[in-house]
């Protein structure tokens, strides 16, 4: 007897439904066919195990399961139910009417019980799509799926539940989320406030330019100035995600089974911090069966890379491209996946190996090669891709003793937020373009047109630092995003004065 049961594979952040055909016919023997990997070769142990303990079998006969498409490549153990279903109802030990009308997915343990899966989220997206009833997937993940509106989900513990269902039609509980509800009712601020850095309001006032513009910035200090601790604040200042935003965040971070179970939709902006000793793949994707890396992680938030020079040179150039594009295309020679990576780049650095260059007091000092050698680790064009450079000073003790609470995040969050409403109506036409950062060069000559004055003092400035063409228009965008913060409409030599200003690593003496 010949029955079809209905699963999925997610390739990037996208799923592909699978067929898993069941033929159970007079003879001997289990063959599993349509490019199935060692996850799911095994998996006729765990399901013999599951089934046995829940008084059912693998019939003794010969039995043909084929994955289709079949030339599309199936990992994962997360077919371990739809394989079993798939074998008690081709071999007649248990009745499944509307089995065509459900996706079932899960990986069994040998007692019967599910265990977590990846991908649930694309999954449930390309079931209501393709007009599936409902979705039945380990309780752990249904949260997660039942985001999508207008398809069933069940979450289940056990296999015998799955078979109860069908063979004996005993309900199982729908999972039911109302995602707005709990979307809005997530929006609460993280645990790390502005209002808990003493002094520091240059920095403070970089910050939020960054947010309101989407800019990716830099900060040069020495030990203890308070670099990593203005970093891990800047998500509690950015804006809060859209809908449609943590929809797409949640997808990146369910593809490599990230979202927790409780939470279903992400809510918060993601804030990355790789380890300097991370490998390319790790960081930008990839892998003989891609995986999305740290730059998609942090997609729609903040991707923190401290102590920046100590990263390997080949690992920081491999980020150009996706910092440019804002996606990122791992191709291998039989399919090419795309991941979107528009994220925040926030990098620290110590101005020297020894960490306090320029410092008369200076306990340590390193000599002009070593200086060379430490900062020859970033390259002229990955600084061109970060428009704001700002040096980070170490805070005064009478600053530190100052009993005064800062300004807090939600504050310095409005400001930013309205800047960003500005933002968005300037570019209300544009599927792409959606804050000032993200401006082509058409767009920047469009919304950043400046008068005489502001002019010749950009000229002035691009002549005595020797800027690129690509810092010229960063620093265009940023005196845009600084007329946003005040609600100017045009760029004034106040907001161009500013923006070179934040442009430290250009200067003699740096990088020369």
């Amino acid at each position: 007897m010949l029955k079809k049961v209905f699963g999925s594979a997610v390739f990037g952040v996208e799923a592909t439904t699978i067929t898993v055909e069941v033929n159970v016919d007079s003879g001997i023997g289990y063959h599993l066919v349509g490019l199935p990997d060692n996850a799911i070769k095994e998996s006729n142990f765990r399901i013999a195990a599951a089934l046995q303990n829940n008084g059912y079998k693998i019939p003794g006969k010969k039995i043909i399961i084929n994955m289709s498409p079949a030339d599309l490549r199936k990992e994962g153990s997360a077919y371990d139910l739809t394989l079993a279903i798939g074998i008690l109802v081709a071999s007649k030990q248990i009745k499944a009417e509307h089995l065509g009308r459900y996706l079932i997915m899960g990986e069994l343990s040998l007692d019967g019980n599910l265990q977590p899966i990846k991908g649930a989220l694309p999954i449930a997206v390309k079931a209501k799509e393709e007009g599936f009833k409902g979705f039945i997937l380990p309780k752990q993940n249904a949260k997660e799926a039942a985001i999508v509106d207008g398809l069933e989900v069940y979450g289940v513990n056990t296999i015998k539940q799955v078979i109860d269902y069908f063979d004996k039609n005993i309900d199982l509980e729908q999972t039911i989320i109302n995602t707005r509800q709990e979307f809005y009712k997530n929006l609460d601020f993280p645990e790390f406030d502005f209002s808990d850095v003493k002094g520091q309001e240059s920095i403070k006032r970089c910050m939020e330019i960054a947010a309101a513009g989407g800019h990716n910035i830099i900060l040069i200090g020495p030990p203890g100035a308070g670099k990593t601790m203005l970093a891990k604040r800047l998500p509690s200042i950015l804006p809060p995600m859209t809908l449609h935003e943590a929809l797409e965040t949640t997808k990146i971070h369910s593809v490599v089974g990230r979202v927790k179970a409780h939470t279903g939709l992400m809510a918060q902006r993601p804030f990355r911090s790789p380890h300097h000793t991370i490998s390319n793949v790790a960081l930008v994707g990839g892998g003989s069966y891609p995986q999305p890396g740290e730059i998609s992680l942090s997609h729609n938030g903040v991707l923190f890379l401290d102590e920046l020079p100590e990263f390997k040179r080949e690992v920081l150039e491999v980020m150009r491209q996706p910092l440019e594009d804002r996606e990122v295309t791992i191709s291998r020679a039989k399919f090419t996946v795309t991941y979107p990576s528009s994220f925040m780049l926030v990098a620290s650095m110590n101005p020297s190996p020894g960490g306090y260059f320029n410092d008369p007091n200076a306990p340590v000092t390193s000599s002009p090669a070593e200086m060379q050698r430490y900062l020859s680790k970033i390259s002229g064009p990955l600084l061109d891709r970060i428009d704001i450079h700002i040096e980070v000073t170490p805070v005064p003790f009478d600053k530190l003793s100052d009993d005064r609470k800062g300004e807090s995040s939600v504050e310095i969050r409005k400001r930013v937020t309205q800047a960003r409403v500005v933002q968005t109506m300037r570019f209300a036409t544009s599927n792409t373009v959606h804050y000032n950062a993200q401006m082509n060069t058409k767009q920047i000559r469009t919304y950043c047109k400046l008068d005489d004055a502001s002019l010749s003092l950009l000229k002035h400035a691009m002549e005595q630092l020797n800027l690129s063409a690509r810092a010229y228009d960063r620093i265009l965008k940023v005196s845009r995003t600084i007329a946003d913060l005040e609600a100017s409409e045009t760029i004034t030599g106040a907001h161009i004065s500013e923006a070179i200003q934040y442009r430290s690593m250009d200067r003699e003496g740096w990088l020369g």
